[in-house]
Order: structure tokens, then C-alpha cells, then sequence
């Protein structure tokens, strides 16, 4: 998805703020398209006009207008309960009275209290807030001294409401930079929005996985070679997850991290995390206690400040408006240890950060380069005591890892969980027969289902799905094929997250399948960096690719590898479809049918189908793809001689791929023909998962008649016998 009027790039992320360019971290949702005119100003957002008694650097002092209340304060020498209610009683009375009256009413309250008790401490406990009111024609004597408690430490939740709440301390002017927060990062735009659409970040934010590890070599290849449940529970058993409220908590050593690195690969949620963090400190339910204030950088944007050359302030990089400014400029000289900077897309830069401009960067208000700016505030030579939080891709983790100041703490966003996968499609259909319809449609795609731990394709199968109800599209026809939805996730990235390529896109993709081609030949997931570079001629900016360091002895070295292996087979076939040399398909078909320790390349071949289908290949050629004519003919012709040669052989496994392979295809009319040299349909002593039940269903469903079903010793449970149930009658036919 992309924010308006901007372009987007790639780390699902899911979301993009509105109105500004997207930087390539940001996923399938992006803030709504709002420009911020002089209407919007986040200090008029509110509807109120800041006057004079609303100036930011008098009200600093915590103090509310008359509206506020005295609620939860004890008073000493008295009992918490009675001095309590006795406050509230007071004040509260008399900020409903006319101010003389008022006056009177507050000075016979204190005179009625302890001398003793004047020089107390006020408190709020459990939660309440002491506010000061207005008191007219009284004297106080005596220091009296306001601390607030707040317990608002709460999880990222999923929680409609928005609306920032007033704190204790909290200005007008904080208040309304909140509310004006709130109203341009609560909505998103999807990929494929139309002007005026946008949906709630609530209804679309799932909790993702993010650990604080780093997964060694074993543990990276033995999670790009699963599929499917064992996937997911592999990675649930393996990583101890952490949350968003737990990055700036101390480490064992008892540190508190001064910078938090928020690494994910593209399409995983990286700028939709951070977007969702800042609209929950300003609705008031994240980082309340640490964070008065929170300001929020897009490289993407700082790539336009570098562009046009001109020299500014730190404050006036960091300020979202000018009336902004005095707030900003007051609390980084005040209390810098409370504020927090959100750096989203450091891998995005198109500027050199490794320079720290000491000289240029003297203050806040002085003008400098914007890219002092950024290296002095990474390495803390200036606003050493505010905190850090960069979102990356980890193609730039270790290079950033080196500009920023420490302690440290280097997180990794792994997509989704199998439950956020189930919490994601319930938020996107809502309807629960919907959601749980659309949900075991999935589960019977081993692939397409492992898959959807990337936000993005969760997102595409989700949308593919809610387009085909509104049609009323049988589900026989799936939730497209596996090919479809790959392609339509290649090119969702090649779109909006491929920004700054230096080749042109097919030059890209083929060079992508040569890599991946030499892997699977070798039968190898893990490339290092040279073997990388010797196809891929800058393998950092291809969002196809994921890097990661590993330590040899003593030395680390660079290594990649596809988000899994799938991504790879589909790599590989898609070389071999663009590929003009007709003698390299056919050679590849030859190689399953006399060596029968070719398994690994059976989904290669299965993609082939798939890019073969008639949309697909249009969908390819809108990515300038060539494709090889006689493929298809290839393919059908090879996978009629597998059938007819199968039949009696009782190598049902094959059998079974043929039924695969037609599915991929999904021509309704050479599904059927491929059908009819079918005689009898035997599967003997072999385990038929979800996926291949689904697969049947469909080859099923293209015949008027089968002669003969046999599923001996298949594990047919009685969900699986559903599923196959709209077919079955077709069947003349049919033995257990």
C-alpha cells in the first residue's frame, strides 16, 4: 500500500504516514493521505487558537485551567481516604463557583488544614493526578510539591480509541501536538486504495514476532527449509519474543539502551510497528512514565532535505511545524533524557551517515547539513541523553550498529507468528465465518500458508480473498494459486520498495534467478557474500534478499539467503520462464523422469505451471519479463505422458504432483482433458495432506465424471473428507 502522494518501499512495512513520500521500510498500509494545511497545524488541530495563556513556555509548569480537579491527593496529618475526599470536595467546589466566591471557598479549606500540611508533599496514587487550581484572592505560604504517578505502561494493543488523555504537567500545547498525532497516523492506505479510502491502523495492526537474538547459521537454514505448521512452531519453540514496551527496559547488566536497532527484512512491518508506537504514546498508552515527547523521522524525507542542499537546524529537522518549535526546543533543553527520536528507514539513505560533522553541529538551533544533523543525533554528539529507536533493513544493521551511540539493543521483526497470522486475517474480514472460511482455505496451501508470516502476502491473500466473495467466486478456485500470489508480492516490492536500483529490473530478476538456480542446484539456502556478488551486483538494496552476520572463529563474516526457500524455487523457475533457450526446460523435465533423487527441483517445475497460466504471464510482462513461447506447450505435453505412464505404475507420489502441477496451471478446459486420460485414480499408502485434499477437490471439479477414486491407506480424517465432499458425488466410483 502506499501513503499519499508518496512512494512507497518495501518492510510490510505494512503502513505509510500520509502526505509525505514513503520510505521504503514501510509495509502494505500507510498513514492517511491528509496534507497538513494551516487548518491542520498540529497545534490548531484541536479546534482551540493558542493564546496567550496557552503560550507553551508558561505553561511548563504543570498547571491546568480551572476545570481540573484535586483527585487522589493525601494531605499529611490526615488519613489518605478523608484528606482525599476532602480535597477533591474543595477544589472541586470551588471550581464550579464564581471566582471571588471561589477564592473564599479555597481559603477556608486551607485555613482549615495543619500549618504543617502546607509544606507536605501531594501525591497521586494509584493512577490519579494532582493538578493545580486556580486560587484568587488567597495567600499560599509554604512549598508544595506535585508528583504524579503514572501507571499507563501498556502493551501495543489493538484498541480503537485514540484520543490522547491530558496528563499531569502535560501542556495545551503537548495535548494538541498529541491530538494532531492522533488524527494523521490512526488511519492507513492500502496498495491498492482509491483517493478518500483509508481503514483504521487498529483494524490492521497485528502483533508481530520480534526477538532480541541472533539466530545462528543451523537455526537460519532449518527455518528457510520448513513449510507449513511445523514452520511456525519451530520458530515459536526456538525465539523467546519480545514486545515494543520491553526495548528500552535495562539489560543484564542493568543498562538502559540509549539506542534501539529495529531490524526486519521488506514487507515484515518495520514502519508499520513504529507508526503504531507513536500513535499509542500519543493516545497515552505506551512509554507514558519515559517519554514526555516523541518526534518522528522519515530518512525518506531527510533524503529530500539532503536533495535540495539546503542548511538547517536540528530543531527544524525534528519539528513537525513551526509552533511546534518552542515545545521541541523546550524540552530538549529541559528534559532531553525524556524525549525519544523515531528514525524510520535508515537503509533508505541515500546520503553517507559515517562522518560525525562535529564542527558544523554546535547546537540545536544552529543551521548545518542535514547529514551532520543525522550522524551527530546517531552518535549522540549532540542530544546525548535523548533516546534512540532506528528501524533497518538488516542489509544496513551492522553499519548502523557502528554509528550509534551506546548501549545498545538490536531487535529483529520475524513477520508473523501462526496465531498473528489467524489475528490478522480476523481483523481484516471481521466476519467470523468470514475470517474462519478464508483461514482454512489457507491452511490448505502448505507454501502459500508458511509464507504468510510476511505481513505483505498476508495482506494479498487477504485482499485476493475478500475480492472473490464480493464476486461470489466458488473457493474450488482458490485463494489463486501459489505462482499468483508470488508474483503479486514480487511486484509489490519491485514498486514500492526498490526505490534507488542500480539495473534495470529485469536485469534484476535474472540475475536473482541465476543465484537462486545455482543454490538449488547445489542444494544450498546460505550464499556468502562473494558468491552474492558474482550475479547480484549490489545485493544490499535487493529486497528479495536477506543478510545477516555470522561469526567464523575470529572474524564475522556476510552471508544472504532468499526469506525461504519457497521465494528461492520460485527465483529459479521464473529464470528458467525468461529464459529464450527452449532446451534448458526440456532438459530439466528429462532430469525428474531418469533420476529419482530430483525431488528438490519438483516445485521448480510446479512454479513453471504456474507462470504459465495465461494471467500470470500478463502480470509479467508488466515487469518487462520476456517469456519462452513453447513453454507452455512443453509443460502440457510433458505433464499428459506423466499420467499416462504413471497410471499403473503405482508411484502415486508422482501421480499426485501431476495433480499439483495441474492445479497451478488452473486451465479449467486442459485440467479437464489431462482428467480424461485418467482412468482410474488410485492413491495407495500415501498420506494426502490438507493441501493435496485441496488440490483433488479442484482437478475434481474440472471433470463431469470420474470412473474410479481409490484412497487406500491415505490418512482421509473426516476434515479432510469435507473438503473432498463437492466432488465426491462425480465419482462412479469410490473406495477407501
Amino acid at each position: 500500500m502506499q501513503s499519499s502522494g508518496r512512494d512507497v518501499d518495501a518492510s510490510q512495512d505494512l503502513m505509510q504516514s500520509s502526505g509525505r513520500d514513503v520510505d521504503a521500510s514501510q509495509d502494505p498500509m500507510q498513514s492517511s493521505g491528509r496534507d497538513v494545511g494551516p487548518s491542520q497545524d498540529p497545534m490548531q488541530s484541536s479546534g482551540r487558537d493558542v493564546g496567550p495563556s496557552q503560550d507553551p513556555m508558561a505553561a511548563q509548569g504543570g498547571v491546568q485551567d480551572s476545570e481540573g480537579s484535586l483527585g487522589g491527593a493525601d494531605a499529611e496529618g490526615q488519613t489518605g481516604s478523608e484528606s482525599s475526599a476532602n480535597a477533591r470536595g474543595a477544589v472541586n467546589s470551588a471550581t464550579t463557583k464564581p471566582p471571588q466566591e471561589a477564592g473564599r471557598h479555597v481559603g477556608a479549606f486551607l485555613a482549615s488544614v495543619p500549618s504543617e500540611a502546607l509544606a507536605a508533599t501531594i501525591s497521586a496514587q494509584g493512577g490519579g493526578h494532582v493538578v493545580a487550581p486556580n486560587v484568587s484572592q488567597s495567600t499560599i505560604q509554604g512549598n508544595i510539591t506535585t508528583i504524579s504517578h503514572h501507571h499507563h505502561y501498556h502493551s501495543t494493543g489493538n484498541s480503537a480509541t485514540t484520543e490522547p488523555t491530558q496528563e499531569v504537567g502535560q501542556t495545551p500545547m503537548i495535548s494538541q501536538l498529541k491530538e494532531w498525532i492522533c488524527s494523521q497516523h490512526e488511519t492507513v492506505q492500502e496498495y491498492n486504495s482509491l483517493p478518500g479510502e483509508d481503514v483504521l491502523l487498529t483494524d490492521r495492526y497485528t502483533q508481530l514476532l520480534i526477538v532480541e537474538k541472533h539466530r545462528q547459521q543451523e537455526e537460519r537454514e532449518k527455518e528457510i527449509r520448513i513449510r507449513g505448521p511445523s514452520f511456525f512452531g519451530a520458530r515459536t519453540m526456538e525465539y523467546k519474543s519480545t514486545t515494543v514496551e520491553q526495548f528500552f527496559r535495562p539489560n543484564d547488566r542493568g543498562d538502559v539502551p540509549k539506542a534501539v536497532i529495529l531490524q526486519g527484512n521488506s514487507g515484515h512491518g518495520k514502519s508499520f510497528t513504529t507508526q503504531k508506537i507513536i500513535l499509542d504514546w500519543a493516545s497515552g498508552s505506551l512509554y507514558q512514565d519515559q517519554f514526555e515527547l516523541i518526534l518522528h523521522l522519515r530518512c525518506n524525507e531527510l533524503n529530500h532535505m539532503f536533495k535540495e542542499g539546503a542548511k538547517k537546524s536540528v530543531v527544524d529537522v525534528v519539528s513537525c511545524s513551526e509552533k511546534c518549535t518552542p515545545l521541541v526546543l523546550k524540552n530538549l533543553k529541559d528534559s532531553p533524557q525524556k524525549v525519544l527520536f523515531i528514525i524510520d528507514g535508515f537503509d533508505e539513505l541515500q546520503f553517507p551517515v559515517s562522518e560525525i560533522h562535529k564542527s558544523s553541529v554546535k547546537d540545536l538551533s544552529t543551521p548545518a547539513p542535514v547529514e551532520a544533523i543525522l550522524s551527530a543525533l546517531l552518535k549522540g554528539s549532540v542530544l546525548s541523553e535523548c533516546f534512540l529507536l532506528v528501524s533497518t533493513r538488516p542489509t544496513a544493521s551492522d553499519k548502523l550498529s557502528k554509528l550509534l551511540k551506546r548501549p545498545q539493543r538490536c531487535t529483529e521483526i520475524l513477520g508473523f507468528s501462526e496465531e498473528g497470522v489467524r489475528q490478522y486475517f480476523k481483523r481484516f474480514c471481521k466476519d467470523e465465518q468470514v475470517w474462519n472460511k478464508a483461514l482454512s482455505s489457507l491452511k490448505a496451501n502448505e507454501t502459500l500458508f508458511t509464507s504468510c508470516f510476511i505481513p505483505v502476502i498476508c495482506w494479498i491473500v487477504c485482499t485476493v480473498f475478500k475480492e472473490q466473495l464480493q464476486k461470489n467466486v466458488e473457493m474450488t478456485d482458490g485463494l489463486e494459486t501459489t505462482t499468483s500470489i508470488f508474483v503479486h508480492f514480487v511486484s509489490i516490492l519491485l514498486k514500492h520498495h526498490c526505490q534507488g536500483l542500480g539495473q534495470p529490473l529485469p536485469d534484476l530478476l535474472r540475475s536473482l534467478g541465476q543465484l537462486a538456480e545455482r543454490g538449488i542446484r547445489e542444494q544450498q539456502v546460505l550464499f556468502e557474500k562473494e558468491s552474492v556478488l558474482s550475479t547480484v551486483s549490489d545485493p544490499a538494496s535487493v529486497p528479495f534478499l536477506c543478510k545477516f552476520l555470522l561469526k567464523e572463529r575470529v572474524e564475522m563474516k556476510e552471508m544472504f539467503s532468499f526469506m525461504h526457500l519457497s521465494f528461492q524455487e520460485f527465483f529459479t523457475a521464473l529464470h528458467y520462464t525468461s529464459d529464450q533457450d527452449e532446451e534448458r526446460v526440456k532438459e530439466l523435465l528429462r532430469s525428474i523422469e531418469q533420476h529419482e533423487d530430483r525431488a528438490h527441483l519438483l516445485p521448480i517445475i510446479q512454479f513453471l505451471f504456474g507462470l504459465s497460466n495465461v494471467k500470470v504471464m500478463q502480470d509479467l510482462r508488466k515487469l518487462k519479463l520476456k517469456h519462452n513461447p513453447s513453454m507452455q506447450a512443453q509443460l502440457k505435453e510433458w505433464v499428459i505422458k506423466l499420467i499416462e505412464n504413471n497410471e499403473d505404475s503405482g508411484k502415486s507420489d508422482m501421480m499426485l504432483f501431476a495433480l499439483h502441477c495441474l492445479y497451478e496451471l488452473h486451465e479449467e478446459e486442459f485440467v479437464r482433458r489431462a482428467m480424461e486420460a485418467w482412468g482410474v485414480m488410485t492413491f495407495d499408502s500415501i498420506p494426502l495432506t490438507r493441501t493435496d485434499c485441496w488440490v483433488l477437490l479442484y482437478c475434481l471439479q474440472c471433470c463431469p465424471t470420474i470412473r474410479s477414486l481409490q484412497l487406500t491407506d491415505c490418512n482421509i480424517t473426516a476434515e479432510k473428507l469435507r473438503m473432498l465432499q463437492p466432488a465426491l458425488s462425480r465419482c462412479q466410483e469410490l473406495r477407501r
